[in-house]
């Protein structure tokens, strides 16, 4: 079996590392929503996988392998839709993802773009009203969701701390943002967490620490300057706090792949995705802008690692220069 797998699967000890830290969140969701995020999990990675071995077959015959990145997708992509998400959405969404944001590429290590975010944003547009409106009020107490499906009808009334916020001006205690226990996407809620999983990647060196450092301060720095002087959104550290934004600044903002590759490059892509995060928070319909904020520094970070790669080249003639013979 394990010779198998091996044959099926590419093998990628960072992505393990990934799944790793993810599985803390995957559990806390389950205790917060019910059973039915494990069902919904299944169906996700099953249409992920048969979705790439497909498009990679169709590419490379008989012999291609599914990259264990895929599973990373699956995993990301789920806990990332609203707890209530029918089956066929995130179906839906996770084929289009591999197949448009990988697969059309060539398969893994191709993509310019984060395929769970291509698959999320898919549905989020096109099926809003399961996207946006849907959300379930968490369980609490032990043991929580661990022996329940799920919420019933009755519980689908709750608002995330973003949506709250924005429709009342009720501002969701800073202790239920860092602990997690709020409505929100599967796997969004739990701050503390997802510092947990970053500090785990970080001292692996599995994700890039300028990355995240950028995103989040210049994420955190225009937001206050927003909400001090002009009186527009959230303080900072509810604005860091709630939403998706910690989540995929961790998770998909370092993804190596779609990511660039040179250090400059990264601090000047964090800076990117922090400050369009929050203007499109803040002028956009949407209440989230991290999605979308990513994505558009996804297509640009080819062109950031070329114009950093140029400026090196132009500096060593001068350097050279000012050394001497």
């Amino acid at each position: 079996m394990i010779a198998a797998y091996g044959q099926r699967f590419m093998k990628q000890v960072i992505m393990r590392r990934v799944l790793v830290a993810l599985v803390p969140i995957l559990l806390l969701s389950v205790y917060l929503f019910g059973l039915r995020v494990l069902p919904l999990l299944a169906v996700v990675t099953a249409i992920g996988v048969v979705t790439e071995y497909l498009v990679l077959r169709s590419i490379q015959g008989p012999a291609a392998k599914v990259s264990e990145a895929v599973f990373v997708t699956c995993l990301l992509f789920t806990l990332t839709l609203p707890p209530s998400t029918p089956y066929w959405v995130a179906g839906v969404g996770i084929a289009f993802g591999v197949l448009f944001g990988k697969g059309v590429f060539g398969g893994f290590g191709r993509n310019i773009f984060n395929p769970a975010l291509v698959g999320r944003c898919l549905i989020y547009i096109a099926f809003p009203r399961f996207m946006t409106t849907s959300w379930t009020i968490p369980f609490s107490g032990f043991p929580g969701g661990f022996l329940r499906y799920a919420g019933g009808a009755d519980t689908m009334t709750s608002a995330t701390p973003m949506i709250l916020l924005r429709d009342s001006g009720e501002a969701t205690p800073l202790l239920n943002l860092f602990l997690g226990t709020i409505s929100g996407s599967l796997g969004e809620t739990s701050a503390l967490l997802i510092l947990i999983a970053a500090a785990y990647l970080l001292a692996t060196k599995t994700a890039s620490w300028r990355i995240m450092l950028a995103c989040a301060a210049t994420f955190a720095a225009l937001s206050a300057v927003f909400h001090y002087a002009a009186g527009r959104g959230p303080d900072p550290l509810t604005a860091v706090l709630s939403g998706g934004f910690l989540f995929a600044t961790v998770f998909m903002a370092t993804d190596p792949v779609s990511a660039p590759s040179r250090d400059l490059s990264k601090i000047l892509y964090g800076v990117l995705i922090g400050a369009s995060a929050v203007v499109i928070r803040l002028f956009a319909l949407f209440t989230e802008g991290i999605m979308f904020a990513i994505l558009v520094a996804n297509a640009f970070a080819p062109l950031l690692d070329r114009q950093v790669k140029a400026l090196a080249d132009r500096r060593k003639p001068a350097a050279k220069a000012e050394a001497g013979p």
